[in-house]
């Protein structure tokens, strides 16, 4: 595939803004995306090892964690659709090409995460009260992981063979057969694929941190429960980040020809320094873990982190479509759409920005209170402006859809 004809794949359309846009906003999303996952697979597995111990602090850790595992991977579904649309916009060529290549896994990969998030609600549902009773019906919180799991690799697979333009020929018609089925996912790199997963060890071990310093500050704290989550979360950081290093050193060691460049790039090392920053934190705070938002700046160190293993997934991925094959997402014809940009970071920054605000408040409060909770009147205020701005960005979405149409 020559670069001529990768342009010509192009949307002839341009694209709505500036292609850097698209591109860090697709590594803050990926991110985002990567974070909520990596606490599902953290607290999934923290809820299979507690839900059946004989002892009352794993089980309790493991009700918590249940319900952390549930909220997250629907959190997980719907930040993850944005770094898919926004690598779609600018490697559109690459993208879709991918996506017809293994068209079967493209449209199972939804029936498995349909089934994988049906499976952790029938696990939710058979265990009302772990930390009592303890755990049931274990089988469908394996078969849970196991099936998000394979919906990880199915994405991984597919953003992988976007990079090897040079082998879609043999990959469509292998000796010369079409094959148009769209059955086979052709590429992955495992060690890459354990990468991303096993930094769900040290992410669960940084977000206990933060569920140990959010219990610190309710009216009753159970002192002895807290004092067994540090050495766990601390356990968790650094085995998680000795194995999430040696599976990005193989991941280095095993890049193609044309991306082994990137194994001694600064952008690796700066990768690397991030993530040791995230394991050492815990050890640097010490005592300080206990104090004001010290708990929780663990996690977000790792946010930053994670943000930074985006950006350096970003380069690989631009420099190798620019070296190896000449195309440059960034030269994508522009065609600036000013209602959109407007629409979008409006949506994001003010909807999003007063809407998650609010939830974050009452879910803080209540969780801080004994009893009934009641919100303040600043809260209530907070709560009907997110509700206003939603309707207020409905009535102009389809306000502005209709006026199109009109014309």
């Amino acid at each position: 595939m020559n670069t001529e004809m990768l342009y010509a794949l192009r949307d002839p359309a341009g694209v709505p803004s500036h292609p850097i846009v698209f591109l860090v906003l697709g590594v803050i999303t990926f991110a985002l995306h990567m974070a909520a996952v990596q606490v599902m697979l953290g607290a999934g597995v923290l809820t299979l090892r507690g839900a059946f111990s004989a002892e009352r602090y794993w089980r309790r850790l493991a009700a918590t964690m249940l319900t952390t595992a549930k909220i997250a991977v629907s959190v997980a579904i719907v930040v993850g659709v944005a770094p898919l649309l926004f690598v779609q916009v600018v490697y559109d060529p690459f993208w879709y090409t991918s996506n017809v290549l293994s068209a079967w896994w493209v449209i199972g990969f939804i029936l498995l995460l349909i089934a994988g998030y049906i499976s952790m609600y029938v696990f939710y549902w058979k265990n009302h009260d772990i930390e009592a009773d303890g755990g049931r019906g274990g089988i469908w919180m394996v078969a849970s992981l196991a099936l998000l799991l394979s919906v990880g690799f199915i994405v991984h697979s597919l953003t992988n063979q976007m990079l090897f333009p040079e082998s879609w020929m043999s990959w469509y018609a292998p000796n010369g057969v079409v094959q148009p089925d769209g059955k086979s996912l052709h590429y992955w790199n495992l060690p890459r694929f354990g990468f991303f997963i096993a930094l769900s060890i040290p992410v669960v071990g940084a977000w206990i941190f933060a569920y140990r310093r959010y219990l610190q500050a309710s009216d009753q704290p159970d002192a002895a429960y807290l004092a067994w989550l540090a050495p766990l979360a601390q356990k968790l950081m650094l085995i998680g980040g000795v194995v999430s290093l040696v599976f990005g050193a193989v991941w280095m060691a095993t890049l193609p020809e044309k991306m082994a460049w990137f194994a001694i790039s600064p952008w690796s090392f700066i990768a690397l320094l991030a993530l040791l920053a995230t394991v050492a934190t815990p050890l640097l705070l010490k005592g300080r873990l206990d104090q004001g938002y010290w708990g929780y700046a663990i996690f977000g160190v790792g946010a930053v982190a994670l943000i930074v293993v985006g950006a350096m997934r970003e380069v690989l991925r631009y420099v190798t479509l620019v070296g190896a094959h000449g195309y440059d997402a960034l030269d994508y014809r522009v065609n600036m759409d000013w209602f959109s940009n407007v629409m979008f970071f409006s949506t994001f920054l003010v909807l999003g920005g007063v809407t998650l605000g609010y939830l974050i408040a009452v879910a803080w409060q209540a969780g801080q209170t004994k009893g009934i909770y009641t919100p303040s009147p600043t809260l209530n205020r907070l709560g009907s402006l997110s509700v206003g701005l939603l309707v207020v960005w409905t009535v102009v979405y389809f306000a502005v859809g209709f006026f199109v149409w009109a014309r």
